[in-house]
């Protein structure tokens, strides 16, 4: 079973669910908005990917953060923190399947990893 983590009015997660729906591919929808971040999924994440990856510092939400809240999200276990209080700034979107994790949408490591 494939878990897609996202926020339904982002663009990058309406492409990712119609590529997943045009493979025919079932999954289950995790929206942050309504539901929040898991801190132990968070920090899983983070482990197995990097903070790099799963951090989207290029996001109003992370830009209105203090600097002393930015320079925490450097820090592995103070960066799943502070995504789970504000799950806007994770990349989206997450998928966990039986073979990983991807992170993003990118159509060529969704077939790969997918098809």
């Amino acid at each position: 079973m494939i878990h897609f983590y996202g926020i339904p009015n982002c663009d990058t997660v309406k492409k990712a669910r119609l590529w997943l729906e045009a493979q025919g591919i079932d999954y289950t929808f995790h929206d942050y908005k309504k539901e929040g971040a898991d801190a132990a999924k968070v920090a899983a994440w983070i482990a197995a990917k990097g903070v790099d990856t799963v951090l989207n510092k290029r996001g109003t939400t992370f830009r209105k953060l203090s600097d002393a809240e930015k320079a925490q999200a450097d820090e592995p276990a103070s960066a799943a923190t502070l995504l789970v209080k504000n799950p806007s700034m994770i990349k989206r979107p997450v998928v966990e399947h039986d073979g990983g994790l991807l992170v993003g949408f990118k159509v060529d490591d969704w077939e790969t990893a997918l098809a």
